[in-house]
């Protein structure tokens, strides 16, 4: 049975332990600072240029990574609160000897929350698949000769979450000798863990929700297994562990968001008719309260009355949803509940049907997988130019790409890695970093279709 005593710590990757969490400078908690860390990253700046729904898109109101990013750290403090406000009220003093009260809650679901997509790639998950596609093909088949299974594995199929849970904890030797990442709280990193597994097995058709994809590459895994040690998260396998509890949290807000938001975009986008967008929205609302019809008519624009909707309905699910975290509390504690807690809300069906049609109108519109293919020439290219770079060091073209790839992918002193691995998922990482339009651009630059401006 896992414990909030152990769960809530404050101790992070690169700094000496903190058996408790304790009161920051300036009134912010550990797990606050674990908020602003975030958002001041450069990784999470580059989310405002990464997909989410349209690839490159040229409407100012549509979606980018880091707008639904901000969103759903919303929707998770929100969540967040709730679920601590209701879990403290069970056991006061508990959690008054603990030190922790709900804004700790709150804190570390936004945080996770707002790194959740930290490691996606350019072009959504298409950029998965094109990565994924690129280390299966014969190109790169040399550069995988005399890894493991696993490695292989970890590039044949790439993770966003897994690049994410890098990203986070991962310095650079070029950097600095101290590998501590952003250095996040343990409770922060646990929560972000939707995948607290290893590429291998492939478990893709689990029935378990978190046993579909992996959180953690194999150069990370001793960073991840010393995290799951400290929370002390109930272990599955060897490299299988069931999820800290408030990850369930994290994984139903970014799915709210993902779900409603995208939903109310493809109204906007003029994708999606008016009528059916407003006719599922009502069916999650359920309120025929004169209150409500009166307030709806008075809105005269059709997107107005959709915003309208929208923020009811997230109000509606963050309730409903919390309605299930707390009422699955115990077998979630005890590594006995893996699903989707959205799947079970009231609202489930209606969040599927609203699933099934974005896919078919929004996320195989046309001009999205037109965008998509092109974004598998262009990581494919990418990922072949820089590998040639590191391990064809006598030729004369790849001396050059080799000056040009930034420090951070490249040993102290800007040599290659001693092992093959780290040095593929290095530039595997620099390739997933890249926004849509930088890897665009670079691709075309060493490509030789457009060259930089004299």
């Amino acid at each position: 049975m896992m414990t909030w005593e152990k769960l809530f710590s404050s101790k992070r990757l690169g700094y000496r332990s903190r058996k408790k969490p304790r009161p920051g400078s300036e009134g912010r908690s550990e797990f606050q600072r674990d908020f602003d860390r975030v958002i001041f990253s450069p990784a999470f700046r580059r989310l405002q240029n990464k997909t989410q729904v349209v690839p490159l898109p040229n409407n100012d109101f549509v979606h980018t990574r880091l707008t639904h990013s901000m969103e759903a750290s919303c929707v998770g403090r929100s969540l967040g609160r709730i679920v601590g406000d209701r879990i403290i009220r069970d056991s006061p003093e508990q959690f008054k000897k603990l030190g922790v009260d709900a804004t700790d809650f709150e804190a570390v679901v936004a945080a996770a929350c707002l790194a959740h997509d930290i490691g996606n790639p350019p072009f959504g998950h298409s950029g998965e698949d094109a990565i994924s596609d690129y280390f299966k093909s014969s190109q790169a088949q040399p550069f995988l000769h005399g890894l493991s299974d696993k490695q292989v594995a970890d590039l044949q199929k790439f993770e966003g979450n897994a690049a994410g849970f890098r990203l986070l904890t991962y310095t650079s030797p070029a950097d600095s000798e101290i590998n501590m990442g952003m250095g996040l709280t343990f409770s922060t990193l646990g929560a972000f863990t939707k995948y607290p597994k290893a590429s291998l097995p492939d478990m893709k058709n689990s029935d378990n929700a978190s046993e579909r994809k992996f959180g953690f590459f194999q150069s990370e895994k001793e960073v991840f297994r010393k995290i799951t040690e400290e929370l002390e998260l109930l272990q599955k396998s060897k490299e299988a562990w069931h999820r800290h509890p408030l990850a369930f949290v994290m994984e139903a807000a970014d799915d709210i968001c993902y779900s409603i938001i995208d939903f109310e975009d493809g109204f906007k986008l003029g994708r999606l008719p008016f009528e059916t967008v407003e006719g599922l929205f009502k069916q999650i609302i359920d309120n025929d309260s004169d209150q409500f019809k009166q307030r709806f008519e008075q809105i005269h624009s059709k997107t107005e009355k959709i915003g309208f909707l929208r923020a009811i309905t997230i109000n509606k699910l963050v309730r409903e949803t919390a309605d299930v975290f707390t009422g699955h509390l115990q077998d979630i504690m005890g590594g006995e509940f893996d699903q989707h807690l959205i799947d079970l809300t009231p609202s489930g069906k209606i969040m599927a049907e609203i699933s099934s049609i974005s896919f078919e109108c929004l996320y195989k519109a046309q001009d999205v997988v037109e965008i998509e293919i092109a974004g598998f020439e262009v990581l494919s290219g990418l990922l072949d130019t820089y590998l040639k770079a590191v391990f064809h060091e006598n030729s004369k073209q790849y001396q050059l790409v080799h000056h040009i790839i930034p420090d951070e992918h490249l040993n102290a002193g800007r040599k290659p890695f001693p092992d093959n691995y780290s040095n593929i998922i290095s530039i595997a990482l620099l390739v997933a970093s890249m926004t849509d339009t930088y890897a665009i651009n670079t691709y075309r630059k060493i490509r030789g279709i457009s060259l930089p401006n004299q």
